[in-house]
């Protein structure tokens, strides 16, 4: 490694500057601010400046410079993160690079089913390219009118259709990425099978901003669905949950899309702090699913979804059922499911957990876990639900609103631990959706072995050896 140039915060403005113009560089306290806090409000820090790149040339212009001047990079998307991957620390070092700019799609070729898009283009947009060319683009998050495509890549974005689709690693084809040394590899290509090495666009995926910048995407593409069927189960456990799941892929296929669990407390919790949703069926369940089924042909979908929860009835793995028989019945069925973040806010401080597990392995997770938290705390609140259809549970406990701060760190600290020493002793992972950041990144170095540990720091030392990406995230 060579030793860091000397250079004050005035000579590297001014080499920012002739890179990317007036627009794309904010140095004042008041413009750089919203940078450099998580929209949370969890994380705070504070950047020497915010670049903002137009496009990939003048990105890795940026880059050499900060290579060349040991300058650490904070890539930043839609800000949307909830593990504070994207916020510098304190020291007022760090640059933010910010890729709201880098907005354009390039391409959409419904022929081979591909869309073209920059990083910093808006995953809504992105929806709304793919529609308006007779495709589907199936990631979908709460976020979606904020999040960006390359943020989404960045930390292997999960949503609602992974069961169908899969994370965002499993919709991308191909990538353009600026390395730390202000490289720029070009991986465009909209290929669904290339065996000419290693496949460095995974690599990348996921990482984080921790070995280069994501500037653009080819993003997978999909016939469009043209009708949709959804339900509202009830059932008296997770385990009854799990059977439905296996017994609605059997029946269903690939037409189901979603399926998404919460436990009664997470409803009652909604009911209670979500304006304008009421409960789907008239008695109260110890868990619910949300199911939606989808196809590009309508005729029977319906019918099919139907048989399927009338077997389950049948068999006592649910008690209850309502299926949607209008758009603004299914709109309200969604609310309540995509209300709960809103509703955990407004009801306490939440110790989260952003959790993958076999889904075999759920239901003695779940009881165990729920045993050892009330060991630990016997009035608390476990706010658990999740994408049950690919294993990816939201275990949650609700803490009181005044729990001091002082005490809200020692028992966060704790209950992480119970929740995942139990995670990582069925084989799962502390972060299945969210990213590490720097939530979790001292917590991985506890579940990561040794050799996971070294063979992920020998390629960030390959590729960013002055150690400038994301520093303080991940590892």
């Amino acid at each position: 490694m060579t030793a860091p140039m000397s250079i004050t915060h005035p000579q590297l403005f001014q080499r920012l500057h002739a890179a990317v113009g007036d627009a794309g560089l904010i140095t004042d306290a008041e413009g750089k601010e919203p940078f450099e806090v998580d929209w949370l409000k969890k994380w705070h820090g504070r950047s020497c400046v915010v670049v903002r790149p137009a496009n990939t040339a003048q990105t890795a212009e940026v880059m050499r410079i900060c290579h060349e001047t040991h300058t650490p990079v904070v890539t930043q998307g839609g800000n949307t993160g909830m593990s504070g991957g994207a916020t510098p620390d304190g020291s007022g070092a760090q640059v933010v690079l910010s890729t709201v700019r880098m907005n354009a799609i390039r391409e959409v070729d419904p022929l081979n089913n591909t869309l073209t898009a920059e990083a910093g283009v808006l995953l809504a947009h992105i929806q709304e390219a793919a529609q308006e060319a007779g495709r589907f683009f199936p990631l979908s998050l709460g976020s979606e009118g904020s999040c960006t495509i390359g943020g989404n890549l960045a930390t292997n974005a999960g949503g609602i259709a992974v069961l169908r689709y899969g994370n965002a690693r499993e919709l991308a084809l191909g990538l353009e990425v600026v390395l730390p040394d202000g490289r720029v590899w070009n991986g465009m290509r909209g290929l669904r099978k290339d065996n000419t090495g290693y496949d460095l666009r995974d690599l990348f995926i996921g990482s984080e901003g921790t070995l280069g910048v994501i500037t653009a995407a080819v993003l997978k593409l999909y016939p469009r669905p043209v009708a949709r069927s959804t339900a509202w189960v009830g059932a008296e456990s997770i385990d009854a949950l799990v059977q439905l799941l296996a017994q609605m892929r059997a029946v269903c296929g690939e037409r189901l899309v979603a399926f998404e669990m919460m436990s009664n407390e997470s409803l009652e919790l909604i009911l209670q702090h979500v304006a304008d949703v009421r409960a789907p069926l008239g008695a109260s369940h110890a868990f619910h699913a949300l199911i939606e089924l989808a196809d590009t042909q309508g005729e029977g979908l319906a019918d099919l979804l139907e048989r399927g929860l009338g077997d389950a009835l049948e068999q006592g793995l649910i008690q209850d059922v309502v299926v949607s028989v209008t758009g603004a019945q299914t709109q309200a069925f969604w609310k309540i499911r995509e209300g709960i973040s809103q509703a955990q806010v407004r009801a306490g401080k939440a110790v989260k957990h952003d959790i993958a597990l076999p889904i075999s392995a759920i239901a003695a997770f779940a009881s165990q876990a729920d045993a050892a938290l009330r060991a630990e705390l016997p009035d608390v609140r476990i706010i658990n639900f999740g994408h049950l259809g690919d294993g990816n549970l939201h275990y949650n406990v609700l803490l009181p609103l005044g729990t001091p701060g002082e005490e809200l760190a020692g028992t966060t600290e704790r209950l992480n631990r119970i929740v995942h020493d139990l995670v990582a002793a069925a084989n799962g992972s502390i972060s299945a959706e969210h990213g590490v950041g720097q939530l979790r990144r001292d917590e991985l170095r506890h579940y990561k072995s040794d050799i996971e540990f070294d063979l992920m720091m020998r390629i960030k030392q390959s590729l960013d050896p002055n150690q400038i990406m994301n520093p303080g995230k991940l590892i």
